[in-house]
């Protein structure tokens, strides 16, 4: 493809980042709103409730005691009767209640994180949105493969707009059956800021790969470790809300304030962190597979297998947290905020990898573009 029909469809792909940066910058308030106008929703109906004299009817409570196993409704060790989320007190109101309370059915994902019949006009239009943002953002990344005339994940701002493009997919994907929307401010947030550092830190104008990049491992190697990543940050946004459950469900069961009105909307910390749990599992597979196929790859490019180069290194780093929390949780009883730290440790390191890594360690990996 001549060069200005090059430059000219990066430009393309460049408008139309900016365009899904915009689209998906809307969608986040819509996802705050919604966070906002339930929760005031639900605490009118507490009020409610109260003046009545009693509380609103409920299902039974998913929680867990200290051994790990389902508590019963009503157990007042366990206070999952009131604080595990959505499935206990006036946190997951029937719809007779919401109706006889004004409310309009303020209901929200239950335990199991599935779909209620509820009508929440916020979350629509914010799905609809991130929708129509990943539209343009796909878009962009399309463009921007047509214009180098490769697949789009050369250097790190490939990398971060295709990144941040998988992981918006990969949580449109999981709504159509978990109800993740109380999910969106925090996704959606976080694509918004890769993109932005994206545009801002580390733009690079559409250009050929060096010669140890033109390889089909590219696409094998790079395209696993985009989904591995995407998943990982769904995890790591699950864990983060697992600790403000996890610390909101300890202080109301101290008889504290509930000062977290919003974490109302979101399930238990024991569900988000089985979630996590089982998306971390997914990636961590998937990264197995980065790490042998980059391992493959370098055979082919330089001759070894391995090299101790930094990048290897610390894929191999971000390898053996990931495999030290799933053995952890699974062998070990590490549940509760003990794994919900570690599984923000490994992401943190894939964080670095990404970035410290690329930009400020000297390697064969040295691929930044910057």
């Amino acid at each position: 493809m001549p060069y200005g029909i090059n430059e000219t469809m990066g430009q393309y792909s460049e408008l139309f980042m900016l365009l899904a940066a915009g689209t998906y910058t809307v969608a986040f308030i819509a996802f705050a709103w919604d966070l906002a106008k339930s929760s005031k929703a639900l605490r009118a109906i507490d009020l409610k409730a109260a003046q009545a004299g009693g509380q609103v009817a409920v299902p039974a409570v998913v929680g867990a005691g200290a051994s790990g196993e389902p508590a019963a409704a009503g157990d007042p060790d366990s206070g999952a009767s009131r604080l595990d989320g959505p499935a206990g007190r006036a946190e997951r109101p029937s719809s007779s209640a919401a109706k006889a309370s004004g409310t309009g059915g303020a209901v929200m994902a239950d335990a199991d994180m599935k779909y209620a019949g509820e009508r929440r006009a916020p979350a629509r239009v914010a799905v609809a949105l991130t929708i129509l943002g990943a539209v343009i953002h796909g878009a962009g990344v399309v463009t921007r493969a047509l214009g180098a005339g490769r697949v789009p994940w050369g250097n790190m701002y490939e990398f971060l707009t295709t990144g941040a493009f998988v992981a918006i997919a990969v949580f449109l994907l999981v709504l159509i059956r978990r109800d993740l929307r109380f999910l969106g401010t925090f996704v959606v947030g976080l694509g918004i800021i890769m993109l932005v550092a994206a545009s801002v830190a580390y733009w690079t104008p559409v250009g050929h790969l060096v010669p140890a990049l033109q390889s089909y491992w590219l696409i094998i190697h790079v395209s696993i470790a985009v989904l591995s990543s995407a998943l990982f940050t769904l995890a790591f946004a699950m864990s983060a809300l697992q600790l403000v459950q996890a610390h909101r469900q300890k202080t109301v069961a101290a008889g504290g304030p509930d000062k977290l009105g919003f974490m109302r909307l979101v399930p238990s910390a024991l569900s988000l962190e089985n979630l996590s749990y089982r998306i971390n599992a997914i990636a961590f597979i998937g990264w197995t597979f980065t790490l042998m196929f980059g391992a493959i790859w370098a055979e082919k490019a330089w001759g070894r297998f391995w090299g101790w180069d930094t990048k290897e290194v610390w894929t191999f780093v971000i390898w053996v947290v990931y495999a030290g929390y799933l053995h952890a949780r699974a062998t070990r009883g590490w549940t509760g905020t003990r794994a919900a730290w570690l599984s923000i440790v490994g992401y943190l390191c894939v964080i670095f990898n990404f970035t410290i890594v690329n930009q400020f360690f000297n390697g064969l990996h040295s691929y930044s573009g910057l």
